[in-house]
């Protein structure tokens, strides 16, 4: 991530660094004329390596036409404790700036300065109110976007404990941010202004961890505009030298189980020591032969016999159908059905009193889905929001290889529990009839409207 960096510092000095333009600091807060290069020393960030923060004010130095100097040899968790790192910023975070006139932590605050030291920086908004509007999109991506991704990424690597509950309100929180986020950029191509600002700096960046970690392609499918943004930013030569290459997360990562807690040293019985005997030669075993390793186990549903049924054939079909569909793709899945190697099941949530905010509602469902990735392999669903008004009615047709809903999924989706699971018979008429209006999307579906309707393929 951060060779794109580190190599353009090492153009300029044997020692990897490059030393701050000289620029201007009149007209900005605290600015006391022009910057002279030759009585002043060099800006250096302190920063461990790929740190998306850090990118923000090297981004805005590209921008800005300014060099920053990068500390060299910088190590998370030794740097940053050292007393003079502490000096400058006590609570020992990254990144840090130091400056001939005192070192600047928080880095958004980091990345203002290196703007400002270009007059008349568009970074920064060419009127008073492009100026708000940069100040505001700045202050959006640090309040409501990095700690919804924060919140739903770092319990999942152990940084912080994991908690389901959290986890739903981090989804949610971070999905309305995200729809509000889509909706402005469906007319405009950038933040503020017809071109890059630092808000579109700093919202790029607190973006990155999440579309590289977590937010699946399943995830940020629902905000299109959102995508187009964020692939257009990282793609920007300027910001491509810092950040490189960028892949979206491609599955949510697992929760990390906690380690068992170290048995605690029993205390120490004090006997009477008896008369000691002469030693007795050691007798010095063979060393035992190391075990090789043990095959990963196959998942169960891969022991099962084969199928007819060709899931990727019948998920293609659902997809690539626009017009008859119940003539096409209701016939077609009916066609291709193999009840003994797969089973159908409708679900239906146990709590549907508590679906009265309905963005709350949707974001229950897209949060079901995203964690079923783990068996997108085998299996195909819908889930229906229906009502009209709440308290909002979720109900759902799931598709499973097999002959039961599979264990791993009970086991590692703890959604499955807030559902009551019901297998389909398909001999019964009434409840064939029930899958072919929830594939299609019927609407009325049993005399109610449909609020939205997802898919999992």
């Amino acid at each position: 991530m951060q060779s794109g960096w580190q190599s353009r510092a090492r153009g300029g000095r044997a020692d990897g660094q490059v030393e701050m333009q000289a620029g201007s600091m009149a007209g900005r807060p605290g600015g006391t004329g022009k910057r002279v290069a030759a009585s002043r020393e060099v800006e250096v960030l302190h920063t461990g390596a790929g740190n998306k923060n850090a990118f923000k004010a090297l981004i805005a130095a590209e921008y800005s036409g300014v060099k920053v100097e990068l500390t060299k040899n910088f190590e998370m968790g030794v740097s940053n404790k050292t007393p003079e790192f502490l000096k400058m910023n006590p609570l020992g975070k990254v990144p840090v700036l130091e400056t001939p006139d005192g070192p600047v932590f928080e880095s958004n605050a980091i990345a203002r300065y290196v703007a400002r030291l270009k007059d008349d920086n568009p970074l920064l908004g060419s009127s008073r109110i492009e100026q708000a509007h940069v100040e505001q999109w700045v202050d959006f991506a640090a309040t409501e976007v990095d700690p919804g991704v924060a919140w739903y990424l770092y319990p999942r690597l152990g940084y912080i404990p994991y908690a389901h509950t959290t986890e739903e309100t981090a989804i949610a929180s971070l999905k309305r941010s995200l729809g509000a986020l889509n909706t402005h950029l469906a007319s405009n191509t950038y933040l503020v202004g017809h071109s890059v600002t630092l808000a579109d700096i700093v919202l790029t960046c607190n973006l990155y961890h999440g579309i590289a970690r977590i937010l699946t392609k399943s995830f940020t499918s629902d905000f299109p505009h959102v995508e187009r943004y964020f692939w257009t930013m990282v793609n920007r030569p300027n910001f491509k030298k810092v950040i490189g290459e960028v892949k979206q997360a491609e599955s949510v990562p697992p929760v990390q189980k906690k380690a068992a807690p170290p048995k605690e040293p029993k205390a120490k019985v004090v006997k009477k020591e008896a008369p000691k005997e002469a030693p007795k030669p050691k007798v010095v075993e063979a060393p035992a032969e190391e075990e090789a390793p043990k095959p990963k186990p196959k998942n169960p549903l891969d022991l099962l016999p084969p199928s007819k049924m060709v899931l990727d054939d019948w998920k293609r079909l659902y997809s690539n159908t626009k017009t008859n569909f119940r003539e096409v793709a209701i016939k077609g899945f009916w066609d291709m059905y193999d009840p003994e190697g797969y089973s159908l099941w409708f679900c239906d949530y146990k709590y549907n009193d508590e679906n009265t905010v309905s963005f709350v509602t949707l974001n229950k469902v897209g949060g079901f889905l995203q964690r079923m990735d783990l068996v997108r392999k085998y299996a195909f669903g819908k889930m229906l929001v229906i009502g009209s008004e709440p308290p909002f009615k979720l109900k759902g047709l799931w598709l499973f290889r097999g002959q039961e809903v599979p264990k791993f999924v009970m086991d590692e989706v703890y959604d499955m529990e807030l559902y009551e699971w019901t297998k389909v018979d398909i001999s019964d008429e009434a409840q064939k009839e029930r899958v072919n209006a929830m594939i299609e999307d019927q609407e009325p579906f049993e005399g109610e409207a449909l609020l939205d309707a997802k898919c999992f393929k």
